[in-house]
C-alpha cells in the first residue's frame, strides 16, 4: 500500500458517463477513493451501499467519495443506477490507477492464485496527500473505518 504522508498518484479515468476525471478535479478537497474488484458482486455491493447511505455524512465534512475498479463503464452505469449510488464510479480496464495505488496484486482465491484488484482505500487531503489508508476493508462498516 501506499504510504501516509506521501502524495496521491495522478491519474484520470473515465466515469460511468464516459466523463473524464482525474485527482486534479479535487483539489481543495477531501477525497475518499476507494478500490474494489468488481460492480454488483455481494461485498462490492454493500461496500457501495455502505457508502452511499452515508454519503450525506462524508459531503458534511467535506469529503468527496469515488469508486475505481476494472468494469466498464456500461457496468458502472448499471451498478450506479440500480443502488442509487450517488458518487462517481472510473473504469479502469487496463488497471493502470490500481497499479499507482498499489491496488492491483496476487490474490489466493480457494487456492489458486491470480492478479486482481485488492480492496483498498486512501483518504486523500486537500492538498493531494494520503492521510490514511485502509487495507483490510470491512465492506458492511466502511464508513465508520473511514470517518472513526
Amino acid at each position: 500500500m501506499l504510504q501516509i504522508g506521501t502524495k496521491a498518484p495522478q491519474f484520470e479515468g473515465a466515469d460511468e458517463n464516459g466523463n473524464s476525471i482525474k485527482l486534479s478535479d479535487f483539489k481543495g478537497k477531501k477525497l475518499v477513493l476507494y478500490f474494489y474488484p468488481k460492480d454488483s458482486t455481494p461485498g462490492c455491493t454493500a461496500e457501495a451501499c455502505d457508502l452511499r447511505d452515508n454519503y450525506e455524512r462524508f459531503l458534511a465534512l467535506g469529503y468527496e467519495v469515488v469508486g475505481v475498479s476494472r468494469d466498464s463503464v456500461a457496468s458502472h452505469q448499471r451498478f450506479r443506477e440500480k443502488y442509487q449510488l450517488p458518487f462517481h464510479l472510473i473504469s479502469d480496464p487496463d488497471h493502470k490507477i490500481l497499479e499507482a495505488y498499489e491496488a492491483w496484486g496476487e490474490k489466493k482465491n480457494y487456492g489458486k492464485v491470480s492478479m486482481g484488484t485488492l480492496r483498498t482505500t486512501y483518504v486523500i487531503d486537500e492538498q493531494g496527500t494520503i492521510v490514511d489508508a485502509i487495507g483490510k476493508v470491512d465492506t458492511k462498516n466502511h464508513t465508520a473505518q473511514i470517518l472513526d
